[in-house]
């Protein structure tokens, strides 16, 4: 079976008489320049055969650069498609994330698919219809106007051609251009209403759908010998031994690059741990611990600079003011599935399926690291357990292609272990923020300062090869690139810091640190999650101290009329402000996703044990506006898993870290929320209705990390009456409060 690929440009072939597609790759050509009035990702790629075909057989081809990763987007890909083109969702077969095939749409992440890929596929659709609507008017004898269209057939009276009788050689090979308009919201037939997610029944009957579950012909397997620390360099190995054990075909060093390759995948754990064994480092480790990591954040040099500030002049006198410092702890991705790659080396050819999110980008940091042009590379994305964000899937795809040059032609899977999956993936960023703020007699937000530290949240394989694990160990390393910070208006590190709140001064610094003790990068919602954990609990304290409820506090200093709904409704369905049991609160949390994508509240209703400390979640009530929504089951699935996800955050998920890197290794050193402990959750979406179809899509996923965080934390000081600032809210820190409340 060979899988070698080496074509410039793509042309697939769908028999006599039918639409051929001929498309360039992206980075393999000249950049496109984007076109002006074009939406989502079509400005960068403008030609309408780069995101659809019509198949001979009846069928349609839609490609979107953008993955699968459990948020349903090939589904509300295929609606919208479905819509524009007239045809039933069933004709719809979705091609993701594919080098060769789909269109280089960099990463899906940020909640902006929809916005991206979605609002791409929609226009070049509506523009793909037109084209076919004219052509049948010409063939029936009739203005376009008159034609009607079900199925995929078109129809003049009595008269109809079908599109697969029209599509021709070359139809498509025309860019978009401004005169097809997309359907309006009431003429959609699929968009705005829940469909069945493609990619569950799979899942639900045990078929193969995971990366992890791929079976090659003649398919060998691999595991990587970590050094025993971050700063650790292979001094010498004994392979004798292990090359003798059965099944063991190859050892493969490269520097402190160090893996084997075996028949079977228990062979390679087998020889893997055995290689371990008889495998001599040198250690130059770091010296830090996590014990040490509010004060390691806050003595850590780092690059400052002040990303909001206003002053209306208003005196301070008569205001009360407090501060107060709020941190986060370095956190892991703790996907349920290892990360794993396959991959094959043909010649001079390499073949990669991974689950990452950005097939295009891994495909450059590959190339840069085994010193390959990128058109002699195909990564093709393949479904794995869930991660959103950066974990292992770009460091696997390189040390699966390493070993893959060392197997004959044969292809690799490669799976990293539990415990080289918690010690070796990037983490959330550790964060510190610190907030002051004062209120005057009559409630009135006056003044607020904050100034927030942490580490890169982007350290993605597009930035530089170096970025990848192996990449640094092997012989001839690759050095990382420079950290960043994702610029504004977006951000990484200040993502969300800026408040929404109205308020007489203002003043928001970013200190920025580019080197720290742990491997850092993109974790869902990236420093959102602790910013808005850090601006809604200040507003709360706020409140108290104007001696104003915490939703109309809110309400005062927000102008955002979408912003204000979403409290409302929130807190009306939580029934806020109706008695509660004694050990039981509610606490509410807001943002707008980066202050110009989707809001959200929500008010999180708890329990805690005075004697044990646990907080236990029992419900969230949230409200979202999110624009206009394809598919309202996906989303409210999306906002659902960022509330079950964000209170395993923040009620117990903390990386434990020495002078050689981070000692977690299992589920028991890294616990995460188990099914006992998941709230029931109530999520309301006030962007469903006739009315509401026509405001542009903001995006879903990340909504609600951050709001569901403080919404906790203001929940236990309604119910117990203590604060805590620091994440995770563990039960040894709520045991401590109380108390140091009872002894005050």
């Amino acid at each position: 079976m060979s899988l070698a690929y080496k074509p410039s440009r793509r042309e697939v072939v769908i028999g006599a008489g039918v639409l051929t597609i001929a498309f360039s790759l992206a980075g393999l050509l000249p950049p496109v320049v984007a076109q002006t009035g074009l939406p989502g990702s079509l400005g960068k790629t403008p030609a309408l055969d780069a995101w659809l075909r019509i198949d001979a057989g009846g069928g349609v081809t839609v490609f979107t650069g953008k993955v699968e990763l459990g948020q349903g987007i090939a589904t509300a890909l295929a609606q919208i498609a479905a819509d524009e083109l007239d045809v039933d969702m069933a004709r719809i077969d979705m091609i993701t994330g594919d080098t060769a095939l789909t269109p280089d749409e960099g990463y899906t992440f940020g909640s902006l698919s929809i916005q991206q890929s979605g609002m791409a596929i929609r226009f070049a659709a509506a523009h793909a219809r037109q084209i076919l609507i004219a052509r049948a008017a010409r063939r029936l004898g009739a203005t376009p106007d008159s034609l009607r269209v079900e199925d995929g057939l078109v129809f003049a009276g009595k008269e109809s051609v079908s599109y697969w009788q029209l599509a021709e050689e070359g139809l498509f090979e025309r860019d978009a251009g401004g005169g097809a308009a997309p359907k309006p919201a009431d003429e959609r037939r699929y968009a705005g209403r829940p469909i069945q997610r493609r990619d569950i029944p799979s899942r639900v009957f045990g078929q193969q759908s995971f990366l992890q579950d791929i079976r090659l012909p003649g398919m060998l397997h691999g595991r990587i010998v970590r050094p025993p620390g971050s700063g650790a360099v292979l001094a010498a190995i004994d392979e004798d031994r292990i090359s003798a054990m059965p099944g063991v075909k190859n050892i493969v060093r490269d520097g402190s690059f160090l893996g084997v390759i075996a028949r079977g995948e228990f062979q390679a754990i087998q020889a893997a741990e055995a290689l371990a064994g008889v495998a001599r480092w040198s250690n130059q480790a770091r010296s830090s611990s996590s014990q040490e990591l509010p004060e390691l954040l806050t003595s850590l040099p780092a690059r400052s600079s002040v990303i909001a500030e206003k002053d209306r002049g208003a005196r301070l006198v008569a205001a009360k003011k407090i501060s107060a410092r709020y941190t986060r702890p370095f956190q892991a991705h703790a996907s349920l599935a290892p990360s794993a790659a396959i991959a094959q080396f043909d010649g001079n050819q390499l073949t990669v399926w991974s689950h990452c999110q950005g097939v295009f980008p891994l495909r450059k940091a590959l190339a840069q690291a085994l010193r390959m042009d990128t058109e002699n590379i195909r990564v093709i994305h393949a479904p794995a357990a869930g991660c959103y964000g950066q974990n292992g899937a770009d460091d696997a795809a390189l040390d699966a292609a390493l070993l893959a040059r060392a197997a004959g032609g044969r292809p690799v899977r490669l799976q990293w272990m539990r415990g080289d999956e918690f010690r070796w993936e990037p983490f959330g960023s550790a964060m510190v923020i610190d907030i002051s703020g004062a209120v005057t007699g009559d409630g009135r937000l006056a003044d607020w300062q904050c100034a927030v530290k942490g580490f890169t949240h982007s350290s993605r394989p597009g930035d530089g090869a170096g970025n990848l694990i192996a990449a640094r160990h092997m012989a001839n390393p690759i050095t990382p690139p420079p950290a960043r910070n994702i610029p504004r208006p977006t951000g990484g590190l200040d993502r969300n810091a800026v408040p929404p709140y109205q308020s007489d001064r203002l003043k928001v610094m970013k200190h920025f640190i580019a080197e720290g003790p742990l491997r850092t990068g993109a974790l869902r919602s990236l420093g959102s999650y602790a910013n808005v954990f850090a601006i809604e609990s200040f507003m709360d304290e706020l409140a108290a101290l104007a001696g104003i409820d915490p939703v109309a506090f809110r309400l005062k200093h927000l102008g955002d009329t979408r912003g204000r709904a979403v409290i409302e409704e929130a807190a009306s369905r939580a029934d806020w402000g109706s008695p509660m049991t004694a050990g039981h609160g509610r606490g509410i949390g807001y943002s707008r996703y980066k202050n110009l994508g989707g809001y959200l509240a929500v008010v999180a209703q708890v329990a805690v044990d005075a004697d044990s400390g646990e907080i236990r979640v029992m419900r969230a009530v949230a409200a979202a506006d999110c624009g206009e929504i394809i598919n309202p089951d996906g989303t409210r699935n999306q906002i659902e898993g960022g509330i079950v996800q964000s209170t395993s955050w923040t009620l117990m998920e903390e990386v434990s870290f020495d002078s050689g890197g981070a000692t977690l290794s299992d589920w028991l050193s890294y616990p995460i929320l188990t099914f006992d402990q998941v709230p029931l959750v109530d999520v309301h979406l006030m962007c469903q209705g006739p009315k509401r179809t026509t405001k542009k899509p903001l995006g879903a996923g990340e909504l609600a990390q951050g709001p569901m965080a403080a919404a906790i934390g203001n929940a236990l000081y309604d119910a117990v009456g203590v604060r805590l600032r620091d994440l995770p809210l563990t039960p040894e820190k709520v045991r401590a409060a109380l108390q140091e409340k009872g002894e005050g």
